[in-house]
């Protein structure tokens, strides 16, 4: 292992310097000497750290006797909801103040709302290009109305540009998640953020504030150790998780980083679901209104049950970048269109691809071809393989936010580390990360 996967140095980006002076001004010390240090790529302080799989990870006192910190948290997005649950869990129960802070997008306020999290809502949804940069303008402001008053001392998002910009602001560190490249977003954002996290492949340098680990986002909530499909639950909405059926899902195409790209058209759509039908119930996931005649594949299950439902499924189908990568992770056979996959695809993607575990396509027509060929077969037993091929070389990601967070913050400790603890009988998982 080379110095560089071995550790990670930890110095800002170029927003340090406005941080401290916003943070001297807003009464904070000066914690960033206590803080210069590298993070120990190693797995052998694992355990003692709260390793996957774990008793401390359910217990949060994987953080143990480290200094409690202020966090803000910031969603944008049903998923953002998923990822960051078990973090707030586990930074609340070692004693550390978290607030968070939401925009209106799908139903991601009705899942803060199922897992009892409490929030304040400071910006709608857009309804236009313009009205997207009307929205941001308006949710940035609020953020920095709301968070100077509660002292941050970490302020934290998926892709995050308001997180980017209100922290240096407010003086707090800020820690940023991405898994996505090629996103104009990021130029308004990494400037200014003082960690950018990403998975290990991640093609884009963000300079000396970059730290990677050997996961996906969404492992900090279908990890095995994490995730246990609920299949009581699906039957009292009516699902045989033992039938036959498909899980289809249409997103609207409105985010910041969305500009200029697509998915599935409206024919496209008819015929995957008229396909889909002949061999068995499709199920519709949509952020925008249904037309009529999808009246019958109708999302039968409450939001909160929307994995449990793709875990089950016998084959995904959708343009959606998140719920294409929670399909493959599940071991469930997954098909993805999006104009992101006409040329050098994202890095996620592409590993999954490798994997054998999702077919990614810009075209609809030849993804409408190859959901109804896999339809067809019955390939459970070769992506389970995959599936644990893939996942013996991850690692459970929580441990490692938290640690992060807790460091960045200002408390005591290291990371848990950012590799998974791989047998060394696993040649295949240990040249996967070489």
């Amino acid at each position: 292992m080379d110095s560089d996967a071995a550790a990670v140095a930890r110095t800002p980006l170029t927003a340090t310097r406005h941080n401290e002076e916003a943070r001297e001004a807003n009464g904070h010390t000066n914690r960033r000497d206590d803080r210069d240090r590298r993070i120990d790529a190693t797995s052998d302080d694992a355990d003692e750290s709260g390793a996957a799989g774990s008793e401390s990870n359910e217990t949060g006192q994987c953080c143990q006797g480290w200094q409690a910190v202020n966090v803000v948290v910031t969603i944008q997005h049903p998923a953002h909801v998923h990822f960051f649950r078990p973090i707030i869990r586990e930074l609340r129960a070692r004693g550390d103040e978290v607030r968070v802070f939401a925009r209106e997008k799908d139903v991601a306020l009705d899942l803060l709302d199922h897992y009892g999290l409490d929030y304040t809502v400071l910006a709608g949804k857009p309804d236009s290009l313009g009205g997207l940069a009307r929205v941001q303008a308006t949710y940035e402001y609020r953020l920095w109305q709301a968070v100077r008053r509660f002292n941050p001392d970490v302020m934290t998002a998926i892709g995050g540009t308001a997180v980017a910009h209100v922290s240096t602001l407010v003086g707090a560190e800020s820690v940023i998640w991405l898994d996505n490249e090629g996103i104009l977003a990021h130029k308004l954002t990494t400037p200014f953020a003082d960690v950018v996290a990403t998975p290990r492949r991640f093609r884009d340098d963000f300079g000396a504030g970059h730290v990677r680990y050997d996961g996906f986002q969404e492992l900090a909530y279908l990890h095995p150790d994490r995730f246990e499909a609920d299949e009581e639950g699906l039957r009292n909405h009516g699902i045989d998780p033992d039938e036959d059926y498909a899980v289809v899902r249409f997103r609207e195409w409105s985010a910041l980083h969305d500009v200029g790209e697509a998915g599935f058209s409206g024919a496209d759509k008819r015929r995957l679901v008229e396909a889909l039908d002949d061999h068995g119930d499709v199920y519709v996931v949509s952020e925008s209104r249904l037309p009529e005649s999808f009246r019958d594949n109708r999302l039968p299950v409450p939001p909160h049950l929307v994995h449990d439902l793709l875990s089950e499924a016998d084959l995904y189908v959708g343009d959606s970048a998140t719920m294409s990568t929670e399909a493959a992770l599940l071991g469930t056979p997954a098909v993805r269109c999006q104009s992101f996959a006409d040329g050098e695809d994202m890095s996620n993607f592409v590993e999954l691809g490798e994997e054998g575990l999702l077919y990614s396509t810009a075209d609809g027509e030849q993804a409408v071809q190859m959901a109804t060929t896999l339809a067809r077969d019955d390939p459970e037993d070769d992506w389970e393989r995959r599936q644990n091929r893939l996942l013996e070389t991850k690692i459970d990601v929580v441990p490692f936010a938290i640690g992060l967070l807790v460091r960045e913050g200002g408390g005591d400790g290291e990371p848990p580390s950012e590799r998974p603890e791989v047998p060394e009988t696993a040649d295949s998982a240990v040249s996967a990360m070489d």
